[in-house]
């Protein structure tokens, strides 16, 4: 359990750190190429969902709305991992699932908004921009697929 732990320290931790460097380096809304005409560290603050989805609505209840929505995840999951956690890779999911709520959490809360800063296009067509916490949710989640599908459900004392 320790390592899992450690495991969720070093998620948000490298996500904050990362955060804290685009907003203390960078001004709003500044792009600087890595590889150009692929990727880009782009200073964005989000307000809404994944991809930017409800950043319309009044700011005072999306705030209020997605840091009550991300708790309860974090309570749901939690409690997910800890009846499951016989499943090695399906816990492991969890945990990172877990780290990028927890990361994104903590912007909602600090910053109101999400920082997101990683910025994937091809010519004029963009992947919406996007940070650590958002690639560990992602990660997560495709373990979190292919223990569902693949791996064979273990035994308990039969």
């Amino acid at each position: 359990m320790k390592k899992y732990i450690l495991l969720i320290a070093a998620v948000v931790g490298l996500d904050q750190f990362t955060k804290y460097l685009v907003v203390h380096n960078m001004s709003l809304y500044e792009s600087f190429p890595v590889i150009k005409g692929f990727f880009s560290i782009t200073f964005i603050l989000n307000p809404g969902a994944a991809f930017g989805m409800m950043a319309d609505l009044n700011e005072a209840y999306r705030q209020l709305f997605f840091i009550i929505i991300t708790i309860i995840a974090i309570v749901i999951i939690s409690i997910l991992a800890y009846r499951e956690k016989q499943h090695k890779l399906r816990f492991f999911s969890y945990m990172l699932i877990i780290s990028g709520a927890l990361g994104n959490l903590i912007d909602r809360i600090f910053v109101g908004k999400v920082v997101d800063f990683l910025d994937f296009y091809i010519g004029k067509y963009h992947w919406p921009a996007f940070n650590v916490a958002d690639c560990a949710i992602s990660v997560g989640i495709f373990f979190l697929i292919v223990d569902i599908i693949f791996v064979k459900e273990v035994k308990s004392g039969d």
